[in-house]
């Protein structure tokens, strides 16, 4: 796909000079860099972070949904920058499949879908956003660990992100007994669309595209 993603938008200058310090201070402490916590108690990544905050966010704004995206990008840089473009009729097919396969073993790396496909809408009362792709990195817990970006668009100064954390192939259906990522949006069906209206479906989605391998070829098992 012929579109920056968001690790190159906002991390490629600042990856290869304040990165390996982090990487060094993780190393020293012996910690797990897949640990938020422990990523945080370093001191390169803590003054990244303060810097990386606006300065006129308001007191703890964002801090949350910001130090996820500093954790995933470092863990995408850490793990060598893998990205997995995913074409349009192979997210149609395993995003319809009802029986397809999942995985939450995986190295870290970004998921790029195409432009427009997926929307969601990530507060009661906000826009709906399309889904540009997803940080994924597996964690010590088993668990799957996905960072969605969403409304990347060239004259936005900005995106959202959104976390969700959890076990591939443990929501079979939304809470009101509808399809997982079936359309919300008005006239999302007659267009075909798909939605995520519940967290967990980000970690079916991304679980469902790691396990195929004609989607993802250079997927890196046991992280």
């Amino acid at each position: 796909m012929d579109r920056p993603t968001p690790f190159e938008l906002v991390f490629s200058g600042l990856a290869p000079d304040r990165f390996p310090a982090i990487q060094d201070a993780l190393v020293t402490a012996s910690a797990d860099p897949r640990q938020r916590d422990a990523f945080l108690l370093t001191r390169p990544a803590m003054s990244l972070l303060r810097e990386l905050r606006p300065e006129d966010a308001a007191a703890g704004a964002g801090i949350e949904e910001l130090t996820a995206l500093l954790h995933h990008a470092y863990l995408h840089w850490a793990d060598g920058v893998h990205t997995w473009p995913v074409v349009a009729p192979a997210l149609r097919r395993i995003l319809s499949d009802p029986a397809a396969a999942v995985s939450a073993s995986v190295s870290a790396g970004y998921l790029q879908f195409p432009e427009r496909l997926i929307w969601a809408s990530l507060d009661a009362s906000g826009p709906w956003e399309p889904l540009d792709g997803c940080f994924v990195h597996g964690g010590a817990d088993g668990a799957l660990h996905v960072l969605g970006v969403f409304g990347m668009h060239p004259a936005r100064d900005g995106f959202t992100v959104a976390e969700s954390t959890g076990v591939p192939g443990s929501l079979q259906a939304r809470q009101d007994g509808s399809p997982l990522f079936a359309p919300a949006l008005e006239g999302g069906e007659q267009a075909g669309l798909f939605a995520l209206v519940e967290a967990g479906e980000l970690v079916e989605l991304a679980g469902r595209l790691l396990a195929d391998p004609a989607t993802v070829p250079l997927r890196l098992e046991e992280a």
